[in-house]
């Protein structure tokens, strides 16, 4: 089969003229999801769902990797068993350089805690006694998607930060009321849901894969 021939089999199985392509989400999230459909705007080309509208889904897949990458695959793999649609999967978590990169891959179940505000108070007690230059933390999300023929493709974001001394604001969700931006001065869950949706680290990592699915209809 021929480069040209192979890369237009890819595009017709991938996409559909003019149509929404359902991209199949390997997570329950309602938060995560809305912000993810959110950032890719109505002008996108294609549309996020929880794994939840399947008829079957795995309810617990065992996230055992060593990196954000590892576990993202994770997720993205277990659904390929219960449909046939691309899939998306998301690992991020907040990364603070004075806890030597904690609590980074265990950001949603840190010391086993379940509450935003239990996980935000907890790291704010461990960090009462650190500086303010030393309080640099960045938030990071991979993205791994398999698409219709089971290519994976890899897509990656950060963004910049430090951990606030207080709970600020009331948008957002998990660790966004202690992450200060310093550019607005402020804390990710005290800016403009807009303006979330345009420097997060999801943000950076959907950008970079709608710009890939944009350059495939392209080809």
């Amino acid at each position: 089969m021929g480069k040209k021939r192979g890369i237009k089999m890819h595009q017709e199985i991938l996409f559909k003229a003019n149509k929404m392509i359902e991209i199949i989400t390997a997570s329950t999230n309602s938060h995560k999801i809305n912000e993810m459909n959110n950032i890719a705007g109505s002008s996108a080309i294609c549309k996020f769902t929880a794994m939840s509208r399947l008829d079957n889904y795995p309810e617990n897949i065992i996230e055992d990797g060593n990196t954000f990458k590892e576990n993202a695959l994770i997720k993205a793999k277990a659904l390929t068993e219960y449909t046939d649609k691309p899939i998306i999967a998301d690992d991020s978590g907040l990364v603070i350089d004075a806890l030597n990169g904690e609590p980074g891959i265990f950001s949603a179940r840190y010391h086993g805690l379940e509450s935003d505000n239990e996980k935000n108070r907890l790291i704010l007690e461990l960090l009462k006694d650190v500086a303010d230059k030393e309080r640099t933390a960045r938030f990071v999300c991979l993205l791994a998607f398999i698409d219709s023929k089971r290519n994976t493709h890899f897509f990656e974001g950060a963004c910049e930060g430090m951990i606030s001394k207080k709970i600020i604001g009331g948008n957002g969700f998990g660790y966004d009321p202690i992450f200060y931006v310093s550019e607005y001065k402020t804390t990710m869950a005290n800016v403009a849901p807009e303006t979330k949706n345009r420097i997060s680290h999801r943000a950076l990592a959907l950008q970079n894969f709608l710009e890939f699915m944009k350059n495939m209809v392209q080809m």
